[in-house]
């Protein structure tokens, strides 16, 4: 007897053949990728981190620039304070030679408008003793021809002598250069005239009777 099989035969299913290095080029890819990825987050990091600095030192030079335009600004008042300063420290300075020459009251109004006098712009006093023979003057200039022309004006004074000059240096102070000097001063008093003597009374003359 034969037998005929009607059904279909089952269809085998078709496997294609597994390479076996694709599994590991496929993880290598994925792993470059990746290294692709984190090598342009940190592009990006860096370059975020240098904007932020260029950032923070823009800000910075922009407020060093604002000070510095303040600090300008304030010239005008910083010197009309260091002259009112200059002009106090030369009152008191007066104020004080007045006290030191009550001794001498005959000569010290004298000393001090001929001083008054002699002194120079620009030439400032800064202290100043009277011994009753020699006046000890110290004090600064902007440049050595005004204290040499406050030497000349003393001078040709009646009532000082010989100026001697012990030292005249330069310095500087907050970026400005000046001079500063000490000298000597011989005052001359004046002669008191002596008074003259009273001429003696005539003696009134007796007649004698006879």
């Amino acid at each position: 007897m034969i037998r005929i099989n009607l059904l279909k035969p089952e269809a085998k299913e078709a496997r294609e053949p597994v390479q076996p290095g694709l599994p590991r080029i496929a993880k290598e890819r994925k792993r470059a990728s990746l290294g692709t990825i984190i090598f342009l987050l940190l592009l990006v990091s860096l370059a975020g981190y240098y904007f932020y600095q260029h950032w923070q030192i823009q800000k910075e030079k922009e407020l060093i620039a604002q000070a510095q335009q303040e600090k300008n600004q304030l010239q005008y008042v910083v010197a009309k304070l260091e002259e009112v300063k200059l002009q106090k420290a030369n009152l008191e300075m007066k104020i004080n030679l007045i006290r030191q020459l009550k001794a001498n009251q005959d000569i010290a109004v004298r000393i001090m408008d001929e001083i008054n006098r002699r002194i120079p712009d620009y030439v400032w006093l800064k202290d100043a003793s009277f011994d009753g023979q020699t006046m000890k003057i110290k004090g600064e200039a902007i440049s050595n021809n005004l204290i040499a022309d406050f030497i000349t004006n003393l001078q040709r004074s009646e009532t000082f002598g010989q100026v001697n000059l012990i030292v005249s240096a330069q310095k500087t102070q907050g970026g400005v250069v000046y001079l500063e000097f000490d000298m000597t001063v011989p005052v001359k008093k004046p002669q008191v005239e002596q008074p003259q003597p009273a001429k003696p009374k005539p003696t009134p003359q007796t007649t004698r009777r006879r």
